[in-house]
């Protein structure tokens, strides 16, 4: 199927993708425990991640955090993790962001955001694209 063409006037596409092997999230929850847990994931994302496929859930949003700060594309900044919250709407995951991150994506005219989140037996992956209206202003260089 070929699809049809997209137009977006005075809009601009954000693409943000990570790949994170689940060895390193175990490692690091075996390592640092409840620290390193409430450290990087909100409550939600501990609830929804559950279970015995817990790693691989959580290894799966540390990589959607991941992507958003890609998507960002201001490497010198530093990113709050818990500021980007992946919730899941009747097992869809979109992003929910707060603080400096939302302050961000509202400078850079973020409008919709779509999330894909994938895993395998060793790998999580995510996907974000994030359409953007033209910003008002110029994001600054650091938050």
């Amino acid at each position: 199927m070929i699809p049809p063409p997209v137009s977006i006037p005075s809009h601009r596409v954000r693409v943000g993708c990570d790949l994170v092997e689940l060895a390193e999230v175990e490692n690091s929850v075996a390592t640092f425990g409840t620290r390193y847990l409430r450290r990087i994931f909100t409550d939600s994302e501990l609830d929804e991640c559950s279970g015995p496929t817990h790693i691989a859930r959580l290894a799966a949003r540390f990589a959607a955090k991941e992507a958003a700060v890609k998507a960002f594309a201001v490497p010198e900044s530093a990113f709050v993790p818990k500021e980007i919250e992946v919730v899941s709407n009747q097992s869809v995951p979109r992003l929910q962001l707060s603080g400096a991150a939302a302050r961000l994506a509202a400078l850079q005219g973020w409008s919709d955001v779509s999330l894909s989140l994938s895993h395998t037996a060793c790998h999580a992956a995510a996907v974000l694209v994030a359409v953007c209206i033209a910003p008002a202003r110029s994001a600054p260089e650091h938050l």
